[in-house]
């Protein structure tokens, strides 16, 4: 069984060793540099790339408002084209109905395309307590499996590990989990890829059971919607008998139309590409062709608490293609790992929090792992404000005393600076005092000041030094 984020420790703590590791540290800045200037220049081709970030989050904002509707549309579409809708309240219920319908084929292997959905709910450690092994198909996701690792990012999982170390990792453990690396195996990436696809193609053509997840769901026809880059993916989407897929409720577009937006927002957003090597798209079941068994669960896991918070709720608006990550600068430091989450970087640091509370140490420190730079939302294909939520959230952690204070001290300086009387005479006794000003504030203020330098007051306000100036009547003014 592979290994969880459970029981890591907060992003404080984490990050701060991460940092320390200089090998990390390249392999990050070198990974996330290449992908977002991929990125940067098929965005720059598009005149139009604004109205289509803008007619993404139009699209999303209008399913969430009326998502009810559409998730009720999309049950009856698959029902009618020959699939089965289950419903998850939450990761338990997920798994356990994953689990049901893999026990009920007879069937203790399943090979899964790569899904952030069962990532989240653990699906793979449910199996295995169960007796069925998760053999994982997407390149990235195969290295972190091998090396019993977790996944480091959205898009490229095991993007913290160079060219050595996957080769090492092939060489150690593949053999383990079936065909072997072939001997003499080196770092070249062709060569890594043809040992993954060997090692890979065997699994496919006797696996009876597949797993997926889905990048959008349309909710007129019922059809499921899977981009990725290597193939894999579409092995494991046709030549099972069965294929079970997990999906979150906000996966959901209305319509095939709605579609054509995301297919040209989420390929330059994510891998820096004009179209997605492979689109893969199924509706039910076609008789005498691809799985005879299809099966949808759509898991909420937290979604419709987050989608009652009206700002918060924009994090829905996800579409995972991992920009966020590519150009922030805390990632970039950091890596994934420190996030203490499925979902890793900006986005994870407002959607993490959302789903699972803020009453854990992780998830309370995640708000804060963010310099507030608002990089994020500049690259975001669907507008989400992220600087927006982390600091609503921010407001959410603080909470009890320390929200209060906040409100207090507010509410004060609201008081001063609504009447000309009551600021001059505070301005007054300021400068008198200043030479008691300290340099450092104590209890709560403390880390503040540690970092910053508090202003000089001065000797006279502008407005005494304005009436001094120009004369009583101008001063009142």
């Amino acid at each position: 069984m592979s290994a969880t984020f459970v029981g890591m420790p907060a992003f404080p703590e984490a990050a701060r060793a991460a940092t320390g590791d200089a090998q990390l540290r390249h392999n990050l800045r070198r990974a996330t540099h290449t992908i977002r200037d991929k990125r940067a220049a098929v965005v720059g081709e598009l005149d139009d790339w604004a109205g289509l970030r803008a007619a993404g989050k139009a699209v999303k904002d209008r399913t969430l408002r009326h998502l009810d509707v559409y998730l009720e549309r999309f049950e009856a579409a698959v029902t009618a084209a020959g699939g089965q809708v289950h419903w998850a309240a939450d990761a338990a219920e997920a798994n356990r109905v994953v689990t049901d319908l893999v026990l009920a084929t007879g069937e203790r292997d399943v090979v899964k395309v790569k899904s952030m959905a069962t990532q989240e709910i653990e699906l793979n450690q449910a199996l295995a307590e169960a007796g069925i092994t998760a053999y994982e198909t997407d390149l990235a996701e195969l290295i972190v499996q091998l090396s019993d690792d977790l996944p480091s990012h959205i898009l490229v999982p095991a993007i913290h590990r160079n060219r050595a170390e996957i080769r090492e990792i092939f060489r150690d453990r593949m053999a383990a989990w079936g065909a072997p690396a072939p001997d003499g195996l080196g770092d070249d990436p062709r060569a890594l890829a043809e040992a993954a696809r060997v090692h890979l193609r065997e699994r496919f053509l006797r696996t009876r059971v597949a797993v997926s997840g889905a990048n959008f769901a349309v909710a007129d026809t019922g059809t499921l919607v899977v981009l990725e880059s290597e193939g894999n993916g579409r092995m494991c989407l046709t030549l099972p008998d069965t294929l079970i897929s997990v999906v979150g409720i906000e996966k959901l577009v209305p319509t095939w139309s709605d579609l054509e937006v995301f297919l040209q927002l989420l390929p330059r957003s994510s891998t820096g590409e004009r179209m997605n090597p492979y689109t893969s798209t199924w509706t039910g079941v076609t008789p005498g062709d691809g799985p005879q068994e299809v099966h949808v669960v759509l898991l909420d896991n937290g979604r419709t608490d987050v989608l009652a918070d009206t700002v918060g709720r924009q994090a829905l608006r996800c579409i995972r293609c991992s920009a966020c990550l590519n150009i922030c600068p805390v990632y970039e430091r950091t890596g994934g790992h420190a996030y203490g989450s499925v979902y890793p970087g900006p986005i994870g640091a407002i959607l993490t929090p959302q789903l699972r509370g803020t009453g854990g140490a992780v998830e309370a420190a995640l708000p804060f792992a963010s310099s507030l730079c608002g990089a994020c939302y500049e690259v975001c294909p669907v507008a989400i404000d992220i600087p927006e939520v982390l600091v609503h959230l921010r407001e959410e952690v603080a909470g009890g005393a320390g929200h209060r204070a906040e409100r207090a001290a507010m509410g004060a300086a609201g008081w001063v600076l609504g009447d000309r009387r009551r600021l001059d005479a505070a301005q007054r006794a300021a400068s008198a005092a200043r030479s008691l000003a300290p340099r450092h504030l104590p209890g709560p203020g403390a880390a503040w000041t540690d970092t910053r330098d508090l202003p000089e007051i001065p000797e006279e306000s502008f407005r005494s030094w304005w009436r001094r100036r120009s004369g009583p009547g101008e001063g009142a003014r």
